[in-house]
């Protein structure tokens, strides 16, 4: 659907005005900053397009605008945008380091990803990592869509962590329908990352389940131990 035939509460930059900016999704926030959308895609989906890309490549964070105009419906001038609003709040952060949320528990990094997820209708995995004090150096998407074997390969979540030289990492994914209660799969694809972990030498340090208001620790459940 166009942006333009969506009611005004539900376009991005509306929202924006009369809410909070808390309350918008990532690909909210980026069809903001792309602007229009293309002849067959609106401005979100393009938005979505960009996510879904960056996430195999370390995220979005780790994009430039050498890749991003390889995307369809992304020229130059929205590649731009894009890069520019990622390296300003790169030096934001860099500028101010008391910024940078500290994870004490899984509580914190609920609250952190809580809002974000609140209106996703899919799934999404993505990954905080934490330098030697707790504080979040970076949050990446791993991927959107149905969690698969593929989308929560170690290789995918680690990577990241590795390039980064990071402590430890929090691993999170949104259930849609608002329940989070583990899956066999959610539970599987933790005793993996968590083998992964030990022989990369970087920490799980948990992996949460974000639902309606209500989270579930993967470490508080006993699948992870530190």
């Amino acid at each position: 659907m166009r942006i333009s035939k969506m009611p005004a509460s539900e376009r991005p930059r509306e929202k924006l005005v009369y809410e909070d900016a808390s309350r918008l999704s990532t690909s909210e926030l980026l069809a903001i900053l792309i602007r229009t959308g293309s002849r067959d895609k609106s401005a979100v989906q393009l938005a979505e397009d960009v996510l879904s890309y960056c996430a195999d490549y370390g995220g979005l964070g780790n994009t430039d605008v050498s890749e991003l105009v390889k995307l369809e419906g992304i020229g130059l001038s929205k590649a731009c945008s894009i890069a520019a609003g990622i390296e300003l709040g790169k030096r934001m952060i860099a500028a101010d380091p008391d910024t940078r949320p500290v994870i004490k528990g899984a509580e914190d990094a609920a609250r952190i990803l809580m809002n974000e997820f609140k209106y996703e209708k899919r799934e999404h995995l993505v990954e905080l990592i934490l330098n030697t004090k707790g504080e979040v150096e970076a949050k990446i998407t791993v991927s959107i869509g149905e969690l698969s074997a593929t989308s929560v390969h170690p290789r995918e979540v680690f990577n990241p962590a590795i390039r980064k030289g990071a402590a430890g990492i929090i691993v999170a994914h949104n259930h849609p329908s608002g329940d989070p209660t583990p899956s066999e799969k959610d539970i599987e694809a933790t005793r993996r990352l968590v083998d992964a972990s030990r022989i990369i030498g970087i920490k799980l340090l948990d992996h949460i389940i974000i639902g309606n208001g209500t989270y579930t620790s993967l470490r508080a459940e006993g699948f992870i131990q530190i």
